[in-house]
């Protein structure tokens, strides 16, 4: 069965957010049908087409420039986005507008230098032509928990910013997805960019997927990872990120509380990864069984920690050969971006 509604093409940033305002803001009647954002529309069109979606007005904002694009800025007032110390962080911040393609995410190179992870995983969202269509807001804004974005952006620290006419709220992306396709967007709210910390130099992220097939694959499950630790293997930061899992893409924090300010060895890596694989909390569904992915969750958590750490220790030898200090870590920051 065919859908109707009515399409919004807004022209600038601030007449989408007019036109996702309630009535009574804009002086029209009390009563007012929410307006849907679509961008690429990869999920949105697929979900019209099923019937699992029949909302009454989209707005296409694809046409905003202003949506599009990576920066990177200094730091920003108040500090590190979640609240994050200041002090152990590459400098500065990396801002993904909400408009940009997956495919963008793999020829920037500012993702390249800063963000290894989320790269990666773009290089296996779905096929060519979904990259090209498909947003990182979007991507976000399903809330599917096989979201490919998130398990990187929830390594990176990253956070979503939620622009409306009131104002710009930022929302940790662990916190923005609070349910399967459930998010903390408000109606009159349009996903503006996503940013993340720019990570040290002694600091080295990977993702892995899982999926029935090489290409065009909804996850089975997903791991990302970040580590930050110094040449001897002392571990000041580490994330653990899964994905298809549990309602929500998650951070497995007990292995992460595990690893930090250890030395780490394979053992101690192997415990982190059974701790990951704890976390997980799976169903039985056609792509695999619960009992699967809670195995090769430990399995893929322990090889992507492993090749990291290796990575990072390689990194702050080179650059420290002991244990840097912050201002050490944010002038090789900028010189190991430099040279790549």
């Amino acid at each position: 069965m065919q859908v109707e509604f009515e399409l919004l093409m807004p022209k600038t940033l601030s007449e989408a957010l007019t036109m996702l305002a309630p009535a009574a803001e804009r002086g029209l009647a009390d009563s007012s049908t929410p307006v849907m954002p679509i961008a690429g529309g990869t999920n949105v069109i697929p979900d019209l087409r099923d019937g699992r979606l029949r909302p009454a007005v989209l707005m296409d904002v694809s046409a905003l420039d202003v949506l599009r694009g990576i920066r990177r800025e200094n730091d920003l007032p108040g500090g590190l986005p979640g609240g994050l110390p200041g002090g152990r962080h590459g400098g500065g911040f990396i801002i993904i507008g909400g408009g940009t393609t997956i495919a963008t995410l793999l020829t920037d190179p500012l993702i390249a230098q800063h963000a290894a992870a989320l790269r990666q995983a773009a290089a296996v969202f779905a096929n060519p032509l979904v990259r090209n269509r498909a947003t990182v807001a979007g991507n976000l804004a399903d809330a599917s928990p096989a979201a490919d974005t998130a398990p990187p952006l929830l390594v990176l620290d990253a956070e979503v910013e939620l622009t409306s006419r009131s104002g710009t709220r930022w929302a940790p992306v662990e916190a923005f997805m609070v349910g399967v396709r459930k998010t903390v967007r408000r109606p009159a709210e349009l996903i503006t960019a996503i940013r993340f910390p720019v990570p040290p130099a002694n600091s080295a992220s990977a993702f892995h997927k899982v999926g029935l097939r090489k290409a065009d694959a909804i996850s089975v499950l997903s791991v990302a990872v970040l580590v930050e630790c110094d040449a001897d293997g002392l571990c000041h930061k580490a994330r653990i990120a899964l994905g298809s899992v549990a309602p929500t893409p998650i951070r497995a924090r007990a292995a992460e509380d595990r690893l930090q300010g250890q030395v780490l060895t394979p053992a101690l890596i192997e415990a982190a990864a059974r701790l990951a694989a704890e976390a997980a909390r799976p169903i039985d569904d056609l792509r695999g069984s619960a009992v699967y992915r809670q195995r090769v969750v430990g399995v893929v958590t322990r090889r992507l920690l492993t090749a990291v750490v290796d990575q990072a220790r390689k990194v702050s030898s080179q650059f420290f050969g002991e244990s840097p200090t912050p201002e050490e870590q944010s002038h090789a920051t900028q010189s190991h971006h430099t040279q790549s």
